[in-house]
């Protein structure tokens, strides 16, 4: 699990800022010959050298490139081992062109920098000792955040809260399998026989960890990354309101005629510390027109890959046999049940409603009203209204894959404990357990699985 010997040799330079028209660029440079390479490029009006400076100390200046004068820069020295990277680092701070930026990189790389790939900043990071594999991976996600929760998920897990929480449940299983195989290899010495209770309940302890990893797995995501959300119901329940209503603007059609909405409208919105990833569909009715037919069928496939549903009823009027229909197409899925038109006399039987859907919330989409309720409704299907992000939560499929393997091994165990099965086939798997565990935090990853961690991040970083 190393780098080839063309990347530990090589000193690395990137954009790492946005690619778009900003304030302030930086170009980072990261390696062995970083603060040579800077000396190529950077000059200081008293003459001052990068190579010199003290690290966390800044030089103003100009950048070169030859004798073109590119930028106005402030060179950022950051020396080894007390750095992102572990290694020396100089940024260089220059005005944030889109043109400007490029030529500031490519006369660092002319001064004799290798571009760097994808990660390759946080991989060395990584390698170098200054963060685990699951504070790597929670670097991409503090970039990507797009609400409080995310946010604060992703602060936890770059601060260490996941890998502390694999590390406690690892510890226990460690301990065990060093007493087992002390008692196993050395009969003869004066090792305490194993006490079988003990180790029951300590992978019992191990089963219910991962097991509660796993399970806000679902949640964890839903704050992350989002939630493919479809909106149904029959025609004039409100839908396309509802639609406008969460995403600020007029985003859907909105008619008194029945069958307005043809095709899929869609929006991003953030509902609470939710982001739904919104889908407008065709009221679900039997119709002849065939073009209302096929926005039927697609509202109707959607529905079936949806994450959530928001299924809205028309609060004036009584249940119509399509509603009845499409509440019986819901079951299974994700739904928080919406009765709309709260501003109308009610005719809509709502003990019905209440009794197919443990999350029914009452709105007027058109005044506004209901909201909160519905937020906290969102919350309690998906889970994430118990969620406590900065306890650490698995954030990638890679993690939860280990500890989905972890889990495994811990139930063989404990199968093989209640089968009455010799110890040697309990140690194989909490050892089995173990190993999961080490290579999600990192500590015995293969280069194939640092190599697929770090292609997933944005260069520069």
């Amino acid at each position: 699990m190393i780098l080839s010997e063309r990347k530990e040799r090589d000193t690395i330079a990137a954009i790492s800022t946005a690619q778009a028209p900003g304030g302030i660029g930086i170009v980072r440079i990261s390696g062995p010959r970083a603060r040579a390479v800077a000396d190529l490029v950077f000059r200081s009006p008293k003459g001052k050298k990068v190579a010199q400076a003290a690290g966390y100390t800044a030089l103003y200046g100009w950048v070169y490139d030859g004798e073109e004068k590119l930028d106005e820069a402030i060179a950022l020295v950051f020396a080894a081992p007390a750095s992102f990277t572990g290694e020396d680092v100089v940024e260089l701070s220059c005005h944030g062109g889109v043109f400007i930026m490029r030529r500031v990189l490519e006369a660092v790389l002319a001064a004799g920098a290798a571009p760097a790939g994808p990660g390759e900043f946080t991989r060395r990071a990584f390698l170098n000792g200054k963060m685990g594999l699951t504070e790597a991976e929670a670097v991409m996600q503090v970039i990507s955040a797009q609400g409080v929760q995310s946010a604060r998920a992703a602060r936890a897990g770059k601060e260490g809260a996941l890998e502390r929480r694999i590390t406690e449940i690892r510890e226990k299983l460690i301990d065990a399998a060093a007493h087992l195989a002390a008692w196993a290899d050395y009969p003869d010495d004066d090792v305490p026989q194993v006490n079988e209770a003990e180790l029951l309940q300590a992978l019992r302890d191990a089963r219910e960890a991962l097991d509660k990893l796993l399970r806000q797995f679902d949640a964890g995501r839903a704050i992350r990354e989002g939630v493919d959300t479809v909106i149904v119901g029959r025609p004039n329940v409100g839908k396309s309101t509802l639609m406008n209503l969460l995403a600020g603007c007029e985003r859907s059609i909105v008619t008194q005629y029945a069958g307005t909405t043809r095709d899929v409208v869609e929006d991003t919105v953030i509902l609470g510390d939710i982001l739904l990833r919104l889908a407008d569909t065709a009221g679900i009715r039997s119709t002849e027109d065939p073009v209302e037919s096929i926005g039927v069928n697609i509202a109707k496939n959607r529905l079936q890959n949806a994450q959530l549903v928001l299924a809205v009823f028309d609060a004036s009027m009584p249940l119509e046999e399509e509603d009845k229909k499409l509440i019986a197409e819901l079951e299974g899925i994700p739904t928080v049940a919406i009765v709309n038109k709260t501003d109308l006399e009610p005719r809509i039987d709502m003990a019905y409603i209440q009794n197919v859907f443990a999350q029914v919330v009452s709105i007027s989409a058109r005044n506004g009203e209901g909201l909160e309720e519905l937020q906290r409704a969102c919350a309690q299907v998906l889970e994430t209204s118990s969620l406590n992000p900065s306890e650490g939560m698995l954030y990638t499929e890679r993690q939860r894959d280990d500890a989905k393997q972890a889990l495994a091994c811990v139930e063989e165990a404990l199968s093989a404990m209640e089968l009455g099965m010799t110890l040697d086939a309990v140690t194989v798997s909490v050892e089995g357990a173990v190993s999961a565990l080490l290579e999600l935090t990192g500590e015995r990853a293969t280069e194939a699985v640092v190599d697929s961690v770090f292609e997933q991040f944005c260069v520069g970083k």
